[in-house]
This record gives C-alpha cells, structure tokens and sequence, in this order.
C-alpha cells in the first residue's frame, strides 16, 4: 500500500474518501450538505462509533465517526480496530484507492487509523491463485501530518509487515540457513546494520549444548545470527540485547505434538523475527540506541539422532541441563543465546518467545505474559509503552522460589518442571539462570500467530509486540534512571 500526502480539495476530489470526525465541536467545519450532516449527526447520536456510508456516485464518503474524548490509548486502538472495518469493506467493495481527511482530529488520531489500515491491508498471499482486492494507494490531507512523522511510521509498518512475510512463510521455503541469509541480506541493504552469521561449524566450536542438542534431529543446519545496530549519536554506551527464538518448525521433536498442536508450528520463530524488525526498524529510522539481536535458528524435530528426554546437555555457560520434554526446545536455544548475549556487556537483555502455551491459557490472545529480573524502571517504560500502544503487558511473578521445580537430582537444572502448575512462570526463571545483567522476558505464544482474523493484525502472523518494543526504544534513555 502506497502513503502519500497531499493538499486535498474535497470539493475537487474525483475518489473515494474516508474522512475522520473526531470532535463534535468541528461540526460546523463538516465539507457535507446540509441534509448529509443532519444524517450524520443522527447516526452519531445514536452509536459514537457509527460508520456512516454517504453516496457520491461514482464515490462513496465513508465517515469514522469516533470519541476523541475518550482516554488516550482506547480513542487511538478504537481508530485501529474502526480501520480494520473499513479495510474489509472497501476489499469487498474492490476499492483500490481513496483519500483520507477529516476534522476534529490530531495526527496522533490520524497516524493510528493509518496503522490500522495498513495492518489490515496486509495479506499473505504469495501461494493463492485468487487474491484479495487490496488498497494500493492512500492520499492522506498534509493539512493534519507532516512527512517526517508519516515516514517514519511507514518504515515501522513495512518492517511489520516483513516480520509477518518471514513468520509466514512454510519451513519448506524457510529454514535456518535460508532465514539467516535473508536477515543477512537485509541488514546489508541497510547499510548501517553489522550482521554475523555463525555457521554450525562456528556453534560446534563454540559448544553452544542447546541450540546444537535440539538441531540434533533436524536435516538442516542450525545457524545463529548477530545484529549489531550502533549509531553515533547512541544514548547508551552499552548495547541493549534482544534475544529472538528461532524454532523455525517445532514439531516437539521426540515429545511429538499431538493431534493439531503441530498446526501453525512455523510461527515458533516469531520471536528472532520480531526482534530481528525492531532492530531493522530502529536502523532505518536511526533511532539514537544502540542495540544488538542475538538469533539462534533451528528446528525441532524428531529425525536423526534426535536428543530426547533423560539426556543431559552442557550449556554454552557450562551449566548442565536434564532434558524432561523434547517440546521445551525454545529455552534451551534462547538460554545459549542470553549467555552468548551476556558477554557482550549490555545494560539490558530482553528476549522474545513463543514460549508456553501456558501464556496462551493464562491470558488468551490479548496480552504478552511478561517478567523481568533487576529491571524494573526498564520494565515500568515498557509497560508505560505497552498501554500507550495497546500491546499490553501483564507481569508475572519471578520469586526465586519457583526456582526449587527446575531443581534436577543429575545436572544442575531440569529444562522443563513435570507438573502442570506455573509453566510459564518456570520456563522464565530457567531462562533467568543464564542472564547477569537486568532481563526482561517477553512469552508472546498468544499473540504471535492467529488462527482466525483479529480486528488489525488480521489472520496468521501478527507482527504484535513490534510497535511495543519501537515506542519503548523511541523513549529509551530519555527518561531511564
């Protein structure tokens, strides 16, 4: 989808309009006929959030009527969701171009309905013979929003969109050594974006126990990827860490999923890919934060000489670890990763996982269970950040005493407790073990990937938790303590 500005005349215009009324008291500012307002205002009385078709044959007016006196954040996430209806209507009405105006609006108003639109825009559809009708051109009144701010969202929508492609794509098309090139392609697109890619010699070497133990049963060679994105003009002299799960495919390896839980399984690398976006993101937009993406890449499965349970494996930090569930393979990766991370001094490590389907049954599919370990004025930001952008945190407690269910009688830790009690809880603490500076634990299991369309993020890969970590960075540093 095509974003641009433009002096709109909305007497002269020769498309299709979605126009934004916000505040009532612009009323009298309304571009309609008298009749048309009178319609308007009646249909907004009765529901706020009406959305009001006006005929202007050959074009239609699609009025957002919306409270702009409600609180901040639910008015912006109400745009978002309202622009995910319209986006459906115009795909149904095949509009492929309009206008966007207004009255009674602020950019920030402007620039949510924008996201919304262009998120909902969004199709995988690369396979499918018969493709939806799609917005390809938005023209946007620069009466309400300059060019730099509009850039720069569009920037962060596209790498959105990116992520969605790469946790999209069928392991069949995407696997560790292909996913690895194509970060490493991007990054040099960039130009400002130093990417390493170890080989499996390079992690054999490195006797980095996890993410070899899991990549034990797979045809494909397991790779880690290092980003490193250092601008001059930083604010921090330490890197920020951000650590991404790469299970490219997870089909529980010899702790096989049963029935459908192996459905929609090429989205256990959401992780490495949303933190491989925000990074790509901050670049291009040249956020003044220095940070680094630490990305181990594997699949899980069941072939070969697959690790299985009662083994016991020696991490890259030299911890020994029991394996209990072949199907805990993501912490075993990201546990190299945060210990390989960690000694590269930074002042923060968050990491990003598809981790437990306990999130999913604890919080559903609105909310990333999160916990951080001597990060808490980080943490707050983010938070802050979280409700700002509707992409909500709810933290979870992270006492040293879940620590006794991680507990093994033959290594120094179990990967995964045998009970069924605080599952996502644990798996953060496991990860805990291998983290020394302040860490902050992202599991966005239940709203990476859905599996029916969800107001914005539409059907399949979300990209959620993206939008979340840009504003926390757009911050970061300005008000850190």
């Amino acid at each position: 989808m095509n974003i641009t500005l433009s002096k709109i005349a909305f007497t002269e215009l020769q498309t299709s309009v979605v126009y934004l009324y916000g505040s009532e008291v612009a009323a009298r500012s309304l571009p309609f006929k008298r009749d048309e307002i009178a319609y308007l205002e009646q249909r907004r009385a009765a529901d706020p959030a009406a959305v009001v078709v006006l005929n202007r044959l050959p074009h239609k007016i699609y009025v957002v009527n919306f409270d702009s006196e409600l609180p901040t954040a639910e008015a912006l996430e109400k745009l978002r969701r309202a622009a995910a209806q319209i986006q459906l209507t115009l795909a149904d009405e095949k509009v492929t171009r309009i206008a966007l105006s207004g009255e009674g609006i602020i950019p920030e108003e402007l620039v949510a309905f924008l996201e919304g639109l262009h998120m909902a825009n969004y199709r995988f559809d690369k396979y499918r013979a018969k493709k939806d009708t799609l917005l390809e051109e938005v023209v946007v009144d620069s009466h309400f929003i300059d060019a730099d701010t509009l850039n720069e969202n569009i920037v962060l929508w596209r790498r959105i969109d990116r992520c969605r492609d790469w946790v999209n794509e069928p392991v069949m098309y995407l696997n560790a050594p292909s996913f690895a090139e194509s970060l490493k392609n991007e990054a040099k697109a960039l130009g400002n974006v130093k990417c390493t890619v170890l080989s499996q010699k390079q992690i054999e070497s490195l006797k980095m126990g996890g993410l070899l133990a899991v990549n034990r049963g797979s045809e494909d060679e397991a790779r880690f990827v290092v980003l490193e994105y250092k601008p001059a003009n930083r604010r921090n002299k330490k890197p920020v860490a951000l650590v991404g799960k790469g299970v490219m495919y997870d089909t529980g390896g010899l702790n096989i999923k049963p029935n459908d839980y192996m459905l929609e399984m090429k989205s256990d690398m959401a992780g490495a890919a949303t933190m491989a976006s925000v990074l790509f993101a901050a670049a291009e937009n040249k956020l003044p934060v220095y940070m680094m993406a630490f990305l181990p890449l594997t699949d899980n499965r069941p072939g070969r000489n697959a690790y299985a349970a009662d083994d016991i494996l020696r991490m890259y930090d030299g911890t020994t670890v029991e394996i209990t569930n072949t199907d805990a393979e993501g912490r075993l990766i990201l546990a190299d990763a945060i210990a390989y991370a960690d000694e590269h001094d930074p002042e923060l490590i968050i990491d990003a996982a598809t981790l437990t389907g306990a999130a999913v049954r604890a919080l559903g599919t609105h909310a990333i269970a999160a916990m951080q370990q001597d990060a808490a004025a980080p943490f707050h930001l983010l938070t802050i950040m979280g409700n700002q952008v509707y992409e909500r945190l709810v933290e979870f407690p992270f006492w040293k005493e879940y620590d006794e269910m991680l507990k093994s009688e033959n290594a120094d830790l179990i990967n995964c407790n045998l009970g069924a009690q605080a599952g996502t809880i644990t798996a953060g603490r496991f990860l805990a073990h291998f983290a020394h500076h302040p860490y902050i634990h992202l599991d966005i299991a239940g709203v990476a990937y859905y599996g029916k369309r969800e107001t914005f993020y539409g059907v399949g890969a979300s990209g959620f938790a993206i939008r979340l970590l840009y504003a926390f960075f757009q911050m970061y540093g300005e008000v850190k303590e």
